[in-house]
């Protein structure tokens, strides 16, 4: 039946261009001194007819020697600033949205003081970070006291705000964000700001309302870019099935939760031993909504590889495909060494002139990217296509 469903999405939509709901950005106006530097069906009888024809084109080897993702050669684009106390020691798992022709980061930082921050910057090309803030933009106001272990086992720090997701739901005048919050344990926390505000660097930020249960420990809940039959929808749980809560607004009162049950364990025939979360907020395609999701490799569990997963656009509880094996993994040196070694953690993704950013922390210590041509990575997603990552290199590249 699923197959059957996203056989149909695709003959409805063959023509139509793909769509990712994002804005754009403009210049700032900051008083402060700114630093100006850079996808189951299940198993393989759910691939598409579409692949079936191509393999009796016979064109399946060349598709298997297809490119799912590529990352440039020079992948750090964020790093720590020592001279930064904030930031000295890690940045990773940033928060992405474009708007005004620039794709915008609000990336986890963590300092001599071991307080989980966000910090800004921004590219013009996806790739160079030409513009980056010196002093934190935004700091959760933590109700507890005292050191959070939760918080160490989740990337190093002993409080604050963890891994921002960043969505502007049809073009309203808000840019919501919800994060991790060190508070109580690990809880999701929902705040917002204007757009204007947010592109003037003007950090005026709604006061934060906790919207997971206390004496619970929840990560990785986002906000769909449209509303679904007229309601704002959260996705806050993978397994053991998608859980969505539709709301009116996106206001809630005091002592409003959205309860969640979360079990990741998979006990598929897949790749996934344990699927942790979902990554970056979902992008609307001509197939259905596309989302990132991080797990732990059956082969290799004590690290963090990244699936892919379509849902229905409709009923988006309904998984139409996910991905037969990881697209992004870490497999670069780099990605080994840090404060979290083997951890490759999908928090951000935009579409941006037909190509498909993916921004991701490495080892709990820096921001890299990987990008394809967003029509190519529907296709080899769909046809399950062996993901390969080729390195590119950069030109005028300068990394922070």
């Amino acid at each position: 039946m699923v197959n059957k469903k996203l056989n149909n999405n695709i003959k409805k939509k063959k023509t139509n261009k793909s769509v990712a709901k994002r804005g754009g950005i403009s210049s700032s106006k900051s008083s402060k001194k700114e630093s100006k530097i850079k996808i189951s069906l299940k198993n393989k009888a759910g691939i598409l007819s579409k692949t079936k024809k191509l393999k009796k084109q016979k064109q399946v080897s060349s598709l298997s020697k297809k490119l799912l993702l590529n990352k440039p050669k020079e992948n750090l684009i964020i790093m720590p600033i020592a001279d930064h106390d904030w930031e000295a020691w890690q940045v990773f798992n940033p928060g992405v949205i474009a708007l005004e022709k620039r794709i915008h980061f609000l990336y986890r930082a963590i300092g001599v003081d071991e307080i989980s921050r966000f910090g800004y910057a921004s590219s013009l090309d996806g790739f160079l970070v030409d513009e980056r803030l010196p002093y934190p933009v935004y700091e959760h106001p933590s109700l507890s006291s005292g050191l959070n272990y939760y918080s160490f086992g989740s990337g190093g720090s002993f409080g604050g705000a963890e891994d921002a997701r960043l969505t502007r739901v049809d073009n309203e005048d808000n840019i919501f964000m919800t994060y991790t919050a060190c508070d109580e344990g690990l809880r999701v926390a929902l705040t917002s700001i204007k757009v204007k505000d947010f592109l003037e660097k003007n950090w005026q930020w709604k006061k934060p309302v906790l919207i997971s249960p206390p004496g619970e420990v929840h990560k990785n809940w986002v906000i769909f870019p449209e509303k679904i039959n007229g309601q704002y929808a959260i996705l806050h749980s993978l397994r053991p099935k998608v859980l969505i809560a539709y709301r009116d607004n996106l206001n809630f009162q005091k002592g409003e939760y959205i309860n969640s049950f979360y079990d990741g364990y998979n006990e598929d025939v897949s790749w996934e031993l344990r699927i942790r979360g979902v990554g970056a907020p979902p992008i609307k395609t001509k197939y259905g909504w596309l989302i990132f999701y991080h797990a732990n490799d059956k082969l290799e569990p004590n690290k963090y590889k990244v699936g892919a997963m379509l849902l229905d656009l409709m009923n988006p509880e309904i998984i139409l495909m996910r991905s037969s094996m990881p697209i992004l993994e870490p497999d670069e040196s780099f990605q080994s060494n840090g404060f979290k070694p083997g951890i490759v953690y999908v928090s951000g993704a935009v579409v941006k002139n037909d190509i498909l950013f993916i921004y991701y922390g490495v080892a709990d210590n820096y921001v890299c990217v990987a990008w394809a041509n967003f029509d190519e990575f529907l296709n080899n997603l769909i046809q399950q296509v062996k993901p390969k990552l080729k390195q590119k290199k950069l030109l005028k590249k300068k990394l922070i």
